[in-house]
């Protein structure tokens, strides 16, 4: 190899070198920018009744997209609402701040198979969360999600998380017997199957309904709907599995779609 040839290759590695150690706070930067502008849209899902206390009790996260007043959720955090307690009303928690305000939602449609709930809310409306192509999603993609895994316990403060896509798996799998078969299984198994992300990343009881979302564009490729949970409930927490489930965008964009005159 000529002198000059080892120059050249020289210069073209320092370049390189060079181009990777500007790249990788630009990367950061931006992610920090994405993070600050979905934060107004993410919002907590919560209930509120005059007669206990505190009167507002949280019970999920949520995104708005479209006109702003309308709130994407799990079917599962809302499923509930109003057969708890008398006089439970349904609303977001808003604002990025220790005193948000809470707004009176309402039910819009449900997907109970998908886990997706449709809210609306009147008021003036949030930042819209752009749904992006979640067929483009493929294994081993790092995508992040922003919601409220402890709640408001700690004060209204958002999370992000992040995760790479390990699997794309369908929602159920058949079991090993017929011993192990329940009737949610079933009934899976007799419709046509669909599949979700499986991440290798850690969500938190609370973290239902958060946006699953690409930290470059900001748009939304998934919603969370569960965890992976060793043992019992109470060991999310202690020792948490790391792995998390999230339905694909798509099927959001179809529960819209579907409503539209």
């Amino acid at each position: 190899m000529t002198r000059l040839a080892v120059r050249l290759r020289l210069a073209a590695v320092l370049a390189f070198s060079a181009a990777l150690a500007v790249s990788a706070p630009v990367l950061a930067e931006d992610l920090s920018k994405v993070i600050e502008r979905l934060k107004p849209s993410v919002v907590a899902i919560a209930t509120f009744s005059k007669t206990r206390a505190p009167a507002i009790t949280f019970i999920g996260t949520g995104f708005a997209v479209t006109d702003g007043r309308t709130v994407i959720t799990n079917a599962h955090v809302v499923k509930q609402i109003g057969t708890r307690e008398q006089g439970e009303v349904l609303g977001i928690l808003i604002g990025t701040t220790d005193k948000p305000e809470f707004r009176l939602a309402k039910i819009v449609s449900t997907d109970a198979e998908r886990d997706i709930a449709e809210l609306s809310f009147d008021g003036p409306p949030l930042p819209a969360l752009k749904i992006g192509n979640s067929d483009l999603v493929k294994e081993g993609d790092s995508l992040f999600f922003t919601g409220f895994p402890l709640g408001v316990v700690l004060g209204f403060h958002h999370v992000t998380h992040r995760g790479m896509v390990s699997a794309i798996t369908p929602t159920s799998l058949p079991a090993l017997t017929s011993q192990n078969l329940n009737t949610k299984m079933i009934l899976q198994l007799r419709n046509a199957p669909f599949y979700v992300f499986q991440l290798d990343g850690t969500a938190y009881p609370g973290n239902s309904g958060s946006p699953l979302y690409n930290a470059e564009t900001g748009e939304v490729l998934g919603i969370i709907n569960k965890v992976f949970v060793q043992g019992t409930k109470e060991a999310v927490l202690t020792h948490p599995s790391g792995i998390t489930y999230a339905v694909p965008s798509k099927f959001i964009r179809e529960m819209l779609e579907h409503r539209r005159p």
